[in-house]
């Protein structure tokens, strides 16, 4: 297994991801995912086996203090296996950012087992 930044070949295996998670955000459009991968601030990383990706981490940041990751998913079979973990290693330093903050409904196990804080938060739907 290799983590990398993004490229556009890379793509296909995000959106497959995405839609088997039924995330319909960026399968919708794909060339809107590309730039919204691309877009300035943001930092996207892949976890590849042989050129299959197998994960990828989607993080927005002001470059220097603040980070959001915005998704997150590695296939399902392949969890538990530390890709999760070298997806946000690899990928915290390219964002400059001192700290990253995140919402999860479904791996709230998987985050807590880094150093962090917990607060309370909401998404708002305008």
């Amino acid at each position: 297994m290799n983590v990398t930044q993004y490229l556009e070949a890379h793509l296909p295996g995000i959106l497959a991801i995405c839609e088997a998670e039924d995330w319909p955000s960026l399968p919708a459009d794909a060339a809107r995912a590309h730039a919204v991968l691309t877009a300035p601030g943001v930092t996207t990383v892949v976890a590849l086996d042989g050129e299959q990706v197998v994960g990828f981490a989607y993080l927005q940041s002001d470059g220097h203090i603040q980070a959001h990751l915005s998704q997150m998913a590695v296939h399902r079979n392949r969890r538990r296996q530390g890709i999760g973990r070298a997806l946000l290693e690899y990928a915290a330093p390219l964002t400059g950012a001192q700290r990253i903050d995140l919402v999860t409904d479904t791996a709230e196990a998987f985050y807590k087992s880094f150093q962090h804080r917990t607060f309370s938060g909401f998404r708002i739907y305008p």
